[in-house]
């Protein structure tokens, strides 16, 4: 128990990476607790899906006088007898071999729904983690702008002491202050926020500092299309197809009919002791008014299972199709802004900075090149946060690690 404790302590104090946080979700989500019952449940009710139903123990007392002398009498008459009888109804072998088929599918379209289940507190825990993480680059990159901010306001008193400075330029870095305390407040407020979406999934170890780096996974378009079959959410079709098509195969079965079978055991007072066997069959005799339209039913459920996955088919085929677009865009605006887009805006801040020290500018234009600058920065964690969700999103619920 003492090295379990300092195993936890020593996990705790390291903070909770990607990887920890998405093993949790998986292991202890409620939804996913909620399924592995739903599993369980399933799997120790299919030994009893093909089981002959309970037999039926008769006792009673057989022609009571109700009128005359001997009335209410058990022992007077002759024809008074005390029954005893066992009766065992035996459904037809089709009906049950079809419940057992039933259950079985069952079992795995709840395993199916678990995995699903699991898939999506994968996603969303890794979702939230990259939310927290991103949250907090953003809220760093502007730590560093708020620094460069007071910096400036440090020399400016000299500057303007010195006439090569104006008064309203203090003034101006001081709005741009208050600029990034509004930002930085907005920043903080997205932190809290994606921390409590984290908490969701990983419970009270959300509150810990984020550890390591991201594991973002990589989204080949050709292998994704190409598993698209193999889909989480397609993956609990199949078992439910089985299943209607077991019930309708039950309900095929129903016009066999079933039988059962009774043996009894009459003592008669005042004669000789009797027992009784007797065999009762089912006739079903209206097959086309009683059992033929429940088993036509039962194919329209397959009917509908088949079409329902199809739909869902092509609705994940088109959302598959739309993410990939969007992530091609996003890549592609990633790669001019970190190639180019930065660095100009760097050279334009050095640029009018070394001219504002000149005296050949003001510094309202500085201070627009630094937001722009910091926006472009921004832009790019802005980039990396949507194209990380893109990825998870595409690639988790396809079966891809």
């Amino acid at each position: 128990m003492g090295l379990l404790w300092l195993a936890a302590q020593a996990s705790a104090a390291a903070g909770l990476s990607h990887a920890e946080a998405i093993a949790l979700a998986r292991e202890s989500t409620p939804a996913v607790q909620a399924q592995q019952a739903v599993v369980a449940g399933s799997s120790a009710a299919r030994a009893a899906a093909d089981s002959k139903p309970d037999p039926r123990l008769t006792l009673g007392l057989e022609n009571v006088p109700a009128q005359g002398p001997d009335r209410r009498s058990t022992t007077r008459d002759p024809g008074t007898m005390q029954r005893l009888a066992l009766m065992q109804e035996v459904p037809n072998g089709a009906k049950r071999e079809a419940r057992a088929r039933m259950a079985q599918a069952r079992i795995e379209r709840d395993r199916a729904m678990l995995g699903t289940a699991e898939r999506m507190a994968e996603r969303d825990a890794s979702a939230a983690w990259l939310a927290v993480y991103y949250a907090e680059r953003r809220r760093a990159t502007l730590g560093d702008f708020e620094r460069q901010n007071r910096l400036l306001q440090d020399t400016l008193g000299a500057r303007i002491g010195t006439g090569m400075a104006q008064p309203a330029e203090m003034t101006a870095a001081r709005q741009e202050a208050l600029m990034i305390a509004d930002r930085g407040d907005d920043f903080t407020r997205d932190v809290a926020r994606a921390r409590a979406e984290l908490r969701r999934w990983v419970g009270p170890r959300a509150q810990e500092p984020l550890a390591g780096e991201p594991r973002v996974p990589e989204a080949n378009a050709e292998r994704l299309r190409a598993r698209l079959p193999q889909h989480a959410e397609l993956r609990p079709f199949e078992p439910m197809r089985r299943m209607a098509a077991a019930e309708m195969a039950e309900a095929e079965a129903e016009k066999r009919g079933d039988w059962s079978w009774e043996i009894a055991y009459s003592r008669r007072p005042n004669y000789d002791d009797m027992v009784s066997f007797m065999l009762t069959f089912e006739l079903p005799w209206q097959r086309e008014r009683r059992q033929q339209p429940l088993a036509d039913a039962k194919r329209r459920e397959v009917q509908r299972i088949e079409a329902e996955r199809e739909d869902m088919s092509r609705k994940l085929a088109l959302e598959l199709e739309q993410m990939l677009a969007e992530l091609q865009a996003l890549d592609a605006q990633h790669a001019r802004l970190t190639a180019q887009g930065l660095a100009l805006a760097d050279e334009r801040v050095e640029l009018l900075t070394a001219s504002y020290q000149a005296g050949r500018a003001d510094l309202g234009m500085v201070l627009m090149a630094r937001t722009q600058a910091l926006e472009a920065r921004l832009r790019v964690i802005e980039l990396d946060a949507m194209r990380a969700a893109l990825r998870v999103k595409l690639v988790t619920l396809l079966g891809e690690e």
